[in-house]
């Protein structure tokens, strides 16, 4: 068992303590294609809805995507991107504070979605895909996710390669990390995601998830690893649906070596798995 640091992840005036317990962050992609859930939630009420049921089963966060990023992903344009998430920010932010989190990687799509009300910046390229999205995140003290990727999503996963993947991506987010705190974004603010599936084979992933005390280090970590195709492949299960008890399991080793917040679409049974997976650490002697 890993030592999980406490943190005060600052986000746009208010702080969310991590490493007391695992946090959860419930995705709620607002697209026709993402691998798991694409489709369902493309209705602003549809989304809604779904993001107070993530709420009421214990999500400390939601994080809203209007761009799927699975593998072979065609970027959307901006317009459609924001027609996407801004309704739906702005439905939820009208009936719950929760923390809200918008996963995207263009500047504009950032300031429309805070002035919307959200709180957080999940930029799967972190801060390299627009140049302006630095200054969004410096100039509105919002809380930053920044995430490793090998490639672009259409492209991703043509044969990465890594000489020592845990020491790359570590040294990876180090530097846009130190970027990110250069130019004027709260290193307080700021969590890493070593982007499992992005850019990675099976044994990649699996190095970087047992690697996580040297990611820790760094700044608090958030895994995004829920359904994912590496659980298919690992467990022979070709529907996502299927790959929920896999998820669990990634998500009790990553609360267990160190990882601050667990993005996922199974809220209830993650929450859970981190309640008994906390009870047991706090009683250890």
């Amino acid at each position: 068992m890993t030592p999980r640091p406490v943190h005060d992840w600052r986000c746009r005036g208010r702080t969310l303590r991590l490493g007391e317990r695992a946090r959860v962050m419930g995705v709620l992609n607002v697209t026709p294609d993402s691998f798991s859930d694409g489709g369902a939630f493309v209705d602003p009420d549809a989304a809604l809805a779904r993001a107070e049921e993530m709420i009421a089963e214990g999500a400390d966060l939601i994080d809203i995507g209007g761009e799927s990023t699975r593998p072979g992903a065609e970027p959307v344009s901006l317009e459609e991107e924001l027609a996407r998430t801004v309704p739906v920010i702005e439905k939820i932010r009208a009936v719950s504070d929760v923390p809200i989190s918008i996963d995207t990687t263009k500047a504009e799509v950032a300031e429309r979605a805070l002035e919307a009300g959200a709180d957080i910046l999940n930029d799967v390229s972190a801060f390299e895909g627009d140049p302006r999205m630095v200054a969004v995140a410096a100039e509105s003290g919002a809380g930053v996710i920044l995430m490793h990727m090998k490639g672009a999503p259409r492209v991703m996963q043509n044969d990465p390669t890594y000489g020592d993947v845990v020491a790359e991506v570590a040294a990876y987010l180090k530097t846009r990390v130190d970027f990110a705190v250069a130019n004027g974004v709260e290193r307080a603010a700021i969590m890493i995601d070593p982007g499992i599936g992005f850019g990675k084979t099976d044994a990649h992933n699996l190095e970087l998830l047992r690697g996580l005390p040297t990611l820790a280090r760094i700044a608090p970590v958030l895994i995004g690893a829920s359904r994912k195709s590496l659980i298919g492949r690992l467990l022979d299960r070709a529907d996502p649906a299927e790959r929920v008890a896999g998820g669990l399991g990634i998500a009790a080793w990553a609360t267990l070596r160190g990882a601050a917040v667990l993005r996922v679409h199974d809220v209830i049974d993650t929450c859970d798995v981190c309640r008994i997976v906390d009870t047991l650490r706090a009683g250890e002697r």
